[in-house]
C-alpha cells in the first residue's frame, strides 16, 4: 500500500502515523535515488506537449515556461534549465497568471485544471514511464509486501482542487497503482505526446 503525506512533519509524527513504514521523500530535497521522481529533477529530453521537436530538461520546466501571465508569454529558457533551482514564475513577480499556452506556438491559453489535464498529466507520465521506470518497478515491488508512505511538499490529489499545487506524489502512486488519471489509458495518454 502507498500513502502520501507530507514531507514537511517531523520524522517522529510520520513513525507514529506509520509505524514500520518506508518512508520516501520523492521531491527535490530528497538526498538518495528518489529525487528523481521530483518534476524538477533533469532528465532531459522530455517532450513539450504540443511542441514537436522541442524538449526540456524536467517537468517542471515544460510547466513553467507554458506559463503566460497578463504581461509576459512563455519563457524558452525554462525548457534548458537542468539546476533544480530559479524555475518557478510567480504571480508575485509576473503578474496575473491568464493560462498556459498549449504549446510553444499555439495559440489557444488552457486554464489551469486543462493544464493539468493536458501539460502537466502526461509530461509526468511520460517521465515516469521512459525516465524512471526502474524507480517505478522498484517502488510496486516495495509496497507489495510493505507500507510506503511518499512524502512530498503538496498533499493535493484532486487535479480540479486549484486551492493548492497538484501533488505529483499522488500522481506516482496513481501511476504505480493504475489509479486515475492514469490507470488502464496510461500507454495511450503517455504516447499521445509524441504525436503533439
Amino acid at each position: 500500500m502507498i500513502y502520501i503525506d507530507s514531507c514537511r512533519k517531523k520524522e517522529d509524527t510520520l513513525r507514529k502515523l506509520y509505524p514500520d513504514a518506508m518512508l520516501i521523500d520523492v521531491t527535490s530535497h530528497a538526498t538518495d535515488q528518489w529525487q528523481q521522481l521530483s518534476p524538477f529533477y533533469p532528465h532531459y529530453n522530455i517532450p513539450v506537449p504540443f511542441s514537436p521537436g522541442v524538449n526540456a530538461a524536467c517537468v517542471e520546466g515544460v510547466w513553467q515556461g507554458l506559463k503566460v501571465f497578463e504581461h509576459e508569454d512563455i519563457d524558452l529558457s525554462c525548457f534548458t534549465n537542468g539546476t533544480m533551482h530559479n524555475l518557478k514564475r510567480t504571480v508575485a513577480t509576473h503578474g496575473p497568471c491568464i493560462g498556459h499556452r498549449k504549446g510553444v506556438k499555439g495559440t489557444q491559453l488552457l486554464d489551469y485544471v486543462e493544464a493539468r489535464r493536458q501539460i502537466f498529466i502526461p509530461t509526468y507520465g511520460w517521465m515516469l514511464q521512459y525516465k524512471a521506470a526502474d524507480l517505478i518497478k522498484q517502488l510496486r515491488q516495495l509496497s507489495a509486501t510493505q507500507t510506503v508512505v511518499l512524502l512530498d511538499f503538496n498533499t493535493n490529489a484532486d487535479i480540479e482542487d486549484t486551492s493548492k499545487p497538484l501533488s505529483h506524489a499522488s500522481l506516482v502512486k496513481a501511476y504505480a497503482e493504475g489509479l486515475y488519471p492514469y490507470g488502464t489509458t496510461t500507454p495511450k495518454t503517455i504516447q499521445q505526446l509524441t504525436l503533439f
